[in-house]
């Protein structure tokens, strides 16, 4: 149980670090009423995230482990391979058209209630199906042959780690107040300009471990 343990945290911990989240939430951060608009849209991005979790690990989750288990190591690590290559090539695309991204308006922070629930919560949909860490994570889970409230514990350990920076930025509002507010609107105006080419780096970042856990599985296999 702590050996997966340990790798939730590390792959959670790493899934955390994703514009997607992260940019809205430092918008709100700088809007009206942050700490309500930044709590709603953490609790709805955790409990969508959660929901689509339970749903994975109870449903076609199991059958996807065994059909993988059924492939040969060269097979999952030629498919690693090309995982690698295409978020290298995402990464390409995103760097070539970064002007063009950058001078696209992001949405304004909005209080409404319902509007800052229903963008956590559309975000994750929208990521869900292309959620790989998330995935990985899940198949970790099914395949430690733990019981599934140990299960169920780990996939919640994961998310409350996916929202971690969140929370942080939350916790950053509670305490600092105003002063949070004007460092955060500074930093907004960093993310307008500069969110393509971080995300462009953290893909390549991403594609390149990728690539090199796929390279080192087929030198040993």
């Amino acid at each position: 149980m702590l050996r997966l343990v340990g790798v939730v945290v590390t792959i959670a911990l790493v899934d955390s670090l994703n514009p997607s989240t992260i940019a809205p939430a430092i918008y709100l951060a700088s809007g009206e009423r942050a700490r309500r608009s930044v709590l709603e849209f953490t609790v709805a991005v955790l409990l969508t995230h959660v929901a689509g979790g339970v749903l994975l690990l109870l449903g076609p989750g199991p059958l996807l482990v065994s059909l993988l288990s059924g492939l040969s190591g060269t097979l999952q690590h030629l498919g690693e391979l090309v995982l690698g290559l295409v978020i290298l090539l995402a990464a390409g695309l995103t760097w070539h058209h970064r002007v063009r991204l950058s001078c696209k308006e992001m949405p304004e922070p909005n209080p409404k209630r319902r509007s800052n629930v229903m963008l956590g919560a559309s975000i994750i949909l929208v990521e869900l199906p292309t959620a790989f860490p998330y995935v990985a994570a899940i198949a970790a889970i099914l395949g430690s042959g733990v019981a599934m409230p140990g299960r169920l514990a780990a996939l919640l350990l994961y998310n409350i780690c996916f929202v971690l920076p969140l929370i942080a930025i939350l916790a950053t509002l509670i305490t600092t107040g105003n002063r949070a507010q004007r460092i955060l609107e500074r930093r907004r105006d960093q993310l307008r300009t500069r969110w393509p080419a971080v995300l462009a780096g953290l893909l390549l970042a991403g594609g390149t471990l990728t690539i090199a856990a796929a390279s080192a599985g087929l030198a040993s296999g």
